[in-house]
Formats: C-alpha cells, structure tokens, sequence
C-alpha cells in the first residue's frame, strides 16, 4: 500500500478556536465522561470561578453565586468584584495570551495567569455569554462555539453592584458524553472556602463558607479521629494544619493562591522535609523515621506565590524546584516554633510516632517471614495471568504526555469461572487477571499484619507492587471484576474496604474501578442486544418485538469469551470507586463492614421500600 504523499499541503494552520476544540486535552485535561473529579467538565467550571476567586484574593466581592445544572452541564457564575474593563470584555473571553494577570500590579498572587481559560471555555461551549458591570454601565457579549454572535454595551437599568457574569453550556459535539455529579461540584465549591476564610459561594441556593478555612477543613475531615488538637500556624504567604488519626498512610489538601492543587507538588514535598527536620530538631536525642511520621499524618498546605508554574493548564500540581529548598527552611521555622508553643500536644505527637516506629518493627519481622516462605514456595504468584506491559510512573511517553503503561489494568475475578473468561478475552499485552478465591478477607478492624499473614492479600500486594511505595504500582486501572449477585457485590465490598483501610490513596488517584457487565440479553431471530439495565433491557424488547428471548446473566462465567471481548475493550464500561464526598470514611465503613449486624439489620429493616403492588 503506497503511503499518503507528505508535502506542503499537509501542513495546516488553526486558528485558536478551531485549535482548542480540536485537541481541548491540551487546555482543559481529559475530556472524561464525569465521572472523575478533574475531568473537563469541572475544570471548565474551575477556569470560570478562578477568575472570581482571584478577585477575592484582591479583596473585591465576598460572595460568588453559582448555578448548576446537572443534568445539560450548564453553569453560571456571578461575581461581585470589579468586574472586567467594559472596552476589554470581548478580548479577555476570546483572544488568547489576553488578560490582566502578567504583571503583579492588579493580581499579587494569582493562579490564572496564561490568558488561556476563559478563552477553552469559550471555545468548549455550545454558547457563552458574559456580562461585566461597572460603576452603573454594563458590556455584553455572545458567543456560540467561541465565534462572537452578538455584543451590547449601555447604562444598567437598575442598582446593578460591580462584577461579572457567566454563563456556558458544554458542547457535547466536542466533549461527547458527559454526566456532571454533584457530589463533585460541592467538594470543589468547599474547597475554595476552606482556602478562602470568609468567602461565601452560594451553589444552586446552598450557602457554602468557612470562618476558619483550613482548621475547618481539618476538622470536618478528622472528625473524631484525631489524636491532638491540631497544629496551625499561618504568616502573610504561608499556612500549614497537620494533626494525626488512626489511619493507615498519609492525607494531605494543597493548594496555591486560593487553587486546590489536587496533585501536590513543590510545597507538599518541602512540607514533608520540614516537618521532619522540626521533628528531629526538636528532640535531638531521637531520630525519627520520615515514614513513622507520616503514618496517619492529616494535613494541608497554602502557599501564596507570586508567578507560579504549574504542570499543564489544569493547574493541579506546582513545579517550581528552584523554591523548595527556600520553602522547606521557612515551614521548618515555622512547624519547629509551633511544636515549643504547645509541649504538651507534642508529646502526644511524638509518642503516636514512637508507636507507629514500635509496630513498624514488629511488621518488617512479620514481612520477612513472609517474604521468606513465599519465595521458598514459588518465585511467581499463582494466581496472576501477567501482561506484557506495565505501568512506569517515572518514565513519560513524549507523544501522550502520559506515564509508560497508562493503558494497563488488572481485573481482580472472583473465582476460576470468571477469571478463565477474562483469561481468554483479554488483550494479553494490557490486561492482567488476578483470581480471587471466593471472597476474600474482611479487613475492617484489622491491622497491618494481615497484608502477610493473608497469603491471597500478601500475593495481592505483591502483584500490584505497592508494599513499599505506591510508585511502583504496576497496574494503571485496579479492576473489581465479580458476578451480579449478592456474592459478587459482597466481595466487591469486602474489596473496596481493603483498599480504602490500606490504600486509600489508589481511591483518591482514581486508580480503583468496578467493571459493568450486561444483565441481560434480549435475542430474536435476526438481532439480539446486551443490556447493562432494566431500562436498556425494556428498550431491547421494544426493538425485538413479540416473543424474542431475554436471559438474566449472573455470572461472568455465563458469557464465552468471544462475547466477553466486547465488554472489556474500547467501549468497557467502569465505574469509579471514589471517596471524596464522604468525610467520614472509617465511620462509614465501620458501619457496613464492622461488628454490629444488630444496627444493620435495623438499618436494613427501616429503609425497605416495598411495592404493594407486588403483593
């Protein structure tokens, strides 16, 4: 086959608008289906509040109004603040590299500073239209797939206070299918308040504030748990809260400039050297491990910095190296004159790391007896059917900007059934299969001891490669792959709360899903459908018309494997596992997994719904 001529006509010039709706990943991140906390659908929304946000910053406009609708994914946002220059309104939502935030005179601290947002918002939307009013005139424009329809300026015909007004609807030409979850919007909306004490947002009529920022934010994610009274210190750039719970691993929220940095960065790394450093400057007489330290460590972070640079537009992770060193010496003065101001709390705080270091003794020993016996019975898990390839965190491919392996997954099956379908359906150079034996252990209540005492969690952990670090995780997507039963969404549960007691942070990175399977399939003689629900199977039946064959699927082990191939390649339906709108997990998971089946059935018995018409 002769290969398509290259030559000067392959080269093509976009303009903006055309450029962004043809690769928004590049402006906004991944399009998503909703799902997901940083999908694109939220970070349009972001790239519009921030502009308000930054306002507030300045000390213009205590309140942002916000109205969402779910369903459609239209939003508007209404400022108070001072509100775009009425001649420069058309300019600021549609020409790139245009805004007021490359010098520090109107914007000290601000994170919208590439001239780009509003503009991939603009361009994204189905229409947009944005409305500024100062000092009594107001300028208007309208747009639809960012190309300027309609513009109007005048004198306001009422009272209207300062700000600007906007309101987009996705475009769901470019964008595709795409849900917007509530839950999601509230946590941003809460997140900008913890970082801004004093901000009100009002959310589709919910009054949303904070009057201690992030010891609110500490508070309503410890609850109960913590193990001291917190420590808070704060100066004119600098705010830092850590406190210490029961939990397995570590919990931080960062943010720069008034921005939820979901992924960390520079002033999260230099806040785990500080405290450290105070730790052991501290106590000098004493070496603390770093591990023993951040083992249940609560915390968060806000820096406020003047030109900040962050990892691609979506702004959720800081790189600027060249700070760390200064920023670490600073939190370590601060954190270390903290810890002399309240001798008492940090005694408290010492002696929890003096135990995590007891127990993390006691562990090593119970993991090299563990190590040991696994080696001396196989070099290779038993229960795994490997792929080719896997997930390396350190090494980027420079054509997706992704990390080697970001395509792999694991599908954890229960039983041999369903794991020697998924076994002969898989693409064998992306999709591992590790068989679970039944139902696994409940680990609500357990401590740590039982990841090596538990031979099918020990070869688990093994396989993931996630004892040590969660660096070296060798799968991107960890998959619950079990029938449509009560067994099955038992062991998806008994799952689920290991890897939230354990591994909570895989849930909060997004890395944990729950594979869809059809539970039905409705067939004549000419078609036949799959149906992952009731209401698909009611529109299958529609379409097969009298006397067609519908079968109830309950196992994966019912579905042969050519048929399987579908439901686990490009259009795979999954289903995230995410905690981040309940702020009280242990709470939740003692409820449901722990030792009070007395409460539970009460629960169960008062919340039946039943339909009389069934009687």
């Amino acid at each position: 086959m002769a290969k398509e001529a290259y030559g000067a006509e392959s080269i093509k010039t976009l303009d903006p608008v055309t450029h962004i709706r043809t690769r928004p990943g590049m402006y906004v991140g991944e399009p998503g289906n909703g799902s997901m906390y940083h999908d694109c659908i939220y970070i349009l929304m972001k790239e519009v509040i921030d502009n308000a946000i930054d306002e507030f910053g300045q000390g213009f406009g205590k309140k942002i109004l916000v109205d969402v609708d779910y369903d459609s994914g239209e939003v508007a946002v209404r400022d108070f603040g001072r509100g775009i220059p009425l001649e420069k309104v058309v300019d600021c939502v549609s020409q790139m590299n245009t805004g007021a935030k490359y010098d520090n005179e109107n914007y000290q601290f601000s994170a919208g500073m590439n001239g780009v947002g509003t503009k991939a918002v603009n361009a994204l939307s189905e229409f947009f239209e944005v409305r500024a009013f100062r000092n009594g005139e107001f300028s208007e424009a309208y747009f639809e797939e960012g190309r300027l329809k309609a513009k109007k300026r005048g004198k306001c015909r009422s009272d209207e206070p300062n700000g600007t007004f906007i309101r987009y609807k996705p475009d769901a030409k470019v964008l595709k299918h795409f849900k917007v979850r509530e839950d999601h919007v509230l946590r941003r909306m809460k997140m900008y308040c913890y970082v801004n004490a004093g901000l009100t947002i009002v959310l589709n009529g919910q009054r949303i504030c904070s009057d201690k920022g992030l010891a609110d934010l500490i508070a309503d994610e410890a609850q109960f748990e913590k193990l001291y009274a917190p420590f808070h210190l704060k100066t004119k750039t600098l705010e830092i809260i850590f406190t210490h719970t029961n939990r397995f691993g570590e919990e931080y929220h960062s943010f720069v400039n008034g921005q939820y940095t979901t992924d960390g960065g520079t002033h999260l790394t230099a806040f785990k050297e500080a405290l450290t450093k105070a730790l052991n400057e501290y106590d000098a007489k004493k070496k603390f491990d770093g591990d023993d330290i951040r083992d249940g460590l609560l915390g968060a972070v806000s820096i406020r910095v003047m030109n900040p640079v962050f990892e691609g537009q979506t702004k959720i992770k800081l790189v600027m190296n060249e700070l760390r060193a200064e920023l670490s010496q600073q939190m370590k003065k601060e954190i270390l004159a903290a810890l002399h101001r309240a001798p008492a709390e940090t005694d408290k705080l010492i002696a929890k790391i003096e135990e995590t270091g007891k127990i993390r003794g006691q562990l090593n020993k119970i993991k090299r007896e563990a190590r040991e016996k696994s080696q001396a019975i196989s070099v290779r898990v038993p229960q795994l059917k490997d792929c080719k390839n896997h997930l390396k965190l350190d090494k980027i491919n420079k054509k997706t900007g992704k990390p080697e392996g970001d395509d792999t997954m694991i599908f954890l099956t229960e039983g041999q059934s369903a794991g020697g379908t998924l076994g002969l359906a898989r693409d064998a150079s992306n999709q591992a299969v590790f068989f679970l034996r039944g139902k696994c252990l409940n680990t609500c209540g357990l401590n740590k001891d039982v990841l090596y005492t538990n031979a099918e969690f020990f070869n688990l952990i093994k396989t993931l490669d996630i004892d040590e670090t969660l660096d070296h995780l060798r799968y991107s997507k960890i998959i619950f792959a079990t029938d449509a039963d009560v067994d099955g969404l038992h062991i998806r549960n008994l799952l689920t709360t290991f890897f939230m007691r354990f591994y909570r942070q895989l849930v909060l990175d997004g890395r944990i899903f729950i594979l869809e399977t059809p539970l039905f399939r409705v067939r004549n003689k000419k078609e036949q459908y799959y149906c992952f629900s009731e209401e698909e199977k009611l529109k299958a039946q529609a379409k097969c018309g009298r006397g067609c064959e519908t079968t109830r699927f309950k196992g994966l082990g019912e579905l042969n494997s050519k048929e399987f191939k579908d439901f686990i390649g490009e259009d795979m339906r999954l289903t995230p596992v995410t905690c981040a709108d309940d702020m009280d997990v242990e709470k939740t998971i003692k409820f449901y997994m722990g030792n009070n089946t007395p409460e539970r059935k009460d629960y169960i018995m008062n919340s039946l719904v039943c339909d009389a018409s069934e009687f």
